[in-house]
């Protein structure tokens, strides 16, 4: 017996995603990079407290330019993960439901993430 004749159903490659489905899982990607990312931070505070030579180390790896832009692009992570959580508060408070104003209030916690992003750079660097 030949399957060739029935439909498929829609797949990943097929089938777009909605926004607010992106901005849902990219919720939950951000989680858990940003835990990730935490692993860094402890890495920082136990090199500093075991003693200079471990935190010159320290300072001299997460200094460097790819780790630089890695700490740059978890900044971004942090500040969509807060926006888009605020988005998320919003929301249990059932308000922001209508499809456009999910749509937007997406952009808006991007769009947000980004600017926070710039200014903690611009902060830190001056």
């Amino acid at each position: 017996m030949s399957t060739d004749s029935r439909p498929l159903s829609p797949h990943l490659q097929v089938y777009r995603l909605p926004f607010t489905a992106l901005t849902s899982i990219s919720h939950r990607i951000s989680g858990v990079l940003l835990s990730a990312g935490s692993l860094v931070l402890v890495y920082w505070v136990v090199a500093a407290a075991a003693g200079e030579q471990a935190y010159r180390t320290a300072a001299a790896i997460l200094g460097s330019l790819p780790v630089q832009l890695l700490m740059f692009a978890w900044t971004f992570v942090l500040f969509y993960h807060l926006c888009n959580g605020i988005r998320h508060l919003v929301w249990d408070a059932g308000y922001g439901f209508e499809l456009e104003t999910a749509k937007r209030s997406g952009q808006m916690a991007i769009g947000g993430a980004a600017v926070l992003t710039l200014i903690a750079w611009l902060i830190a660097i001056f």
